[in-house]
């Protein structure tokens, strides 16, 4: 718009006076920029109807707008900006986006007020410059290239603006700085971590190298304020960076060596080292632990989660453990005794081309009924009433069900579900549809449903301490959190706005989850038995003796002890008598065969002694 037209429209609305410069701005060929039809043209200005004409690139050729209403609604693109760059130059735009990924964020950041923005500024930019599908994985590998360009200061944080700064300063001489001035060991360490990865070289650092490895051996010996796992990281980044000036790392103290010599803690130390560093930890157990380096991997595999399972299983199967690993899985099944990650790493590889023809075994009912032990047991022993991401995958993956019951009997399904209808792991609505799943492939369980759990009332034979532990729950959810969350819903009321109240629902959704778990600590409660095991016998397993198993042709022999329904302690090997190996195991005398699945097929234990625990415990 002309300075004329401006000032005719200013005259008739004098409340745009501040406004002036922007309408201004809006004169024919000007780029603009609409918060939902995108980029735009400014074509005209129709004095007669007193509007823009406006082509928009997202259909919208030749729109008529109000000055006055899109003021505030359109943004005017200077010609420097890089979007209005891209459409005036688009072989050189897209020259920078294809290989000077770092010219062109030092392009929009120079034009940016202060010469700075932030992550999210910078992504919505890159988003109308390359589209949805294509920034998100350019900006990813942009990020990386950045961190080496001297001119631009990369944040600390995520709320932190990216900077363009007044001068190049190398990022090298900048964490060397840091790291020479911060007294953190913890900092020292990531800081030279970062030095480690900046350069290949490293002939920016090479003079400082001797300095930076003294100063950081001494912040790894800061026994107090590192812990295992982060004191072995920076035993590898200092041995990283020796290895640059020719320094033999085994004469550096201390070594990676030491840290894992105490097996016990390597479980511990699994979770405290960088998820980057997993492949390097497990290499080094190999190297240091020559001699039962297959047991320490299995057990490590066993307590391990997330991208730790991968690599544990990665190892082992390139180290011909194939044979040995399937059948410490199918044990594991047999014991009841698999953990909730594995069970997640299990149904989240079984019809992977690298590992489904070794998972295949293991997908049967009794994996399933693993899967609900592992969800009961997390919901007891968790304090808070977070989501428990096993239940969440099974209500999910509507095929695995189906799966896990394809070559199951009615019985055994009628004794899942009933298993399913007593989980405190699950919401009331969650066991609902599980439990269609059940009856679209059995009938049958539709009897289940109208029935009351309580009406197979069996007794539960327990330990006096698992049985005071159960009811010093009961207690507190009946006399502590069940009043707290009433308080909670009526805090929740008074906020209003019953639609749009998160609070409420999860005020809700806590009541439903500690009643449900309520009605079943009743449950449990009226048919537990207490027992003290003094009268079970050394003449035939049955609850409160421990079992002694051989082998014969492996020579492997394992101890079970077989106590209460809630005793189980896998870590111990106590077994509840209520899981599938310990029902195997009851009644059974010295010298009778026990017949075990392994691997597909089925191997015989014999058994070779029976005694008490009361009296080992005596002891």
């Amino acid at each position: 718009m002309d300075k004329e037209n401006v000032d005719l429209l200013i005259q008739k609305n004098p409340h745009m006076e501040t406004s002036r410069e922007k309408l201004e701005s809006m004169s024919p060929g000007a780029y603009c920029l609409h918060r939902s039809w995108g980029v735009g043209q400014i074509k005209s200005y129709d004095e007669q109807l007193n509007k823009l004409i406006v082509d928009f690139e997202e259909n919208k050729s030749g729109h008529l707008m109000d000055p006055i209403f899109c003021v505030d609604k359109l943004d005017i693109l200077p010609p420097e900006n890089m979007l209005v760059r891209q459409r005036k130059e688009p072989k050189i735009i897209e020259e920078m986006i294809k290989k000077r990924q770092t010219d062109l964020i030092v392009e929009i950041l120079a034009v940016c007020p202060k010469h700075s923005a932030t992550n999210t500024e910078l992504e919505h930019q890159l988003n109308l410059l390359l589209g949805p599908t294509r920034y998100k994985k350019w900006w990813y590998a942009t990020r990386k290239l950045l961190i080496k360009d001297p001119r631009v200061a990369i944040p600390e944080k995520k709320v932190d603006p990216y900077i363009l700064r007044d001068e190049p300063i190398k990022a090298e001489d900048e964490i060397l700085d840091e790291f020479l001035i911060t007294k953190a060991p913890k900092k020292k360490i990531a800081l030279a971590d970062k030095l480690l990865s900046l350069s290949v070289k490293h002939e920016d650092i090479k003079e400082a190298l001797p300095d930076i490895l003294k100063t950081l051996t001494v912040a790894i010996q800061e026994t107090r304020q590192l812990n295992a796992g982060e004191r072995l990281h920076g035993i590898w980044v200092r041995n990283d960076l020796a290895r640059f000036i020719h320094e033999d790392v085994e004469t550096l103290l201390p070594t990676s060596a030491s840290i894992i010599e105490d097996k016990k803690l390597l479980t511990t130390l699994a979770n405290e080292i960088p998820s980057t560093c997993h492949r390097r930890f497990l290499e080094l157990v190999v190297r240091c632990h020559p001699e039962g380096w297959e047991k320490l991997l299995l057990d490590l595999f066993r307590n391990s989660s997330g991208k730790f399972t991968n690599e544990c299983v990665n190892l082992l199967l390139e180290k011909d453990c194939e044979k040995i690993f399937k059948e410490s899985l199918q044990h594991w099944l047999n014991e009841q005794t698999i953990k909730g990650p594995i069970l997640l790493w299990i149904i989240k590889n079984r019809h992977s081309k690298k590992f489904s023809k070794m998972l295949k075994k293991l997908i049967c009912p009794r994996f399933l009924n693993s899967i609900f032990y592992a969800i009961d047991n997390t919901a007891l022993q968790s304090s808070s009433l977070r989501r428990i991401p096993l239940a969440d995958v099974l209500g999910d993956d509507k095929t695995l069900i189906p799966e896990l019951l394809a070559d199951a009997t009615s019985e055994t399904v009628h004794d899942l579900a009933t298993t399913l209808m007593l989980n405190q792991g699950f919401e009331d609505l969650s066991k609902r549809s599980l439990l269609a799943r059940f009856i679209k492939l059995f009938p049958s369980v539709q009897s289940l449903v109208s029935e009351e759990p309580t009406t197979k009332q069996e007794v539960l034979v327990v330990s006096r301490e698992s049985f005071e532990k159960r009811k010093l729950e009961y207690d507190e959810i009946a006399t502590k959190k069940i009043p707290e969350n009433k308080i909670a819903l009526g805090l929740a009321l008074e906020l209003g706005d019953l639609r749009e109240n998160s609070e409420l629902k999860m005020a809700k959704q806590d009541q439903d989850t500690l009643f449900a778990r309520k009605e079943l600590l009743e449950i449990d409660l009226s048919r537990a038995q207490i027992n003290d095991f003094k009268s079970a016998t050394s003449d035939r397993v049955g609850v409160g003796t421990i079992v002694e198993l051989l082998q014969g042709s492996t020579n492997t022999s394992v101890t079970y002890s077989i106590l209460g329904a809630w005793d189980s302690d896998p870590d111990k090997n106590i077994l509840s008598y209520e899981t599938p190996l310990g029902q195997s195991l009851i009644s059974k005398k010295v010298g009778d065969l026990v017949t075990m699945e392994i691997d597909g097929h089925e191997e015989e234990w014999t058994i070779q002694g029976i005694s008490r625990w009361v009296d080992r415990v005596k002891k």
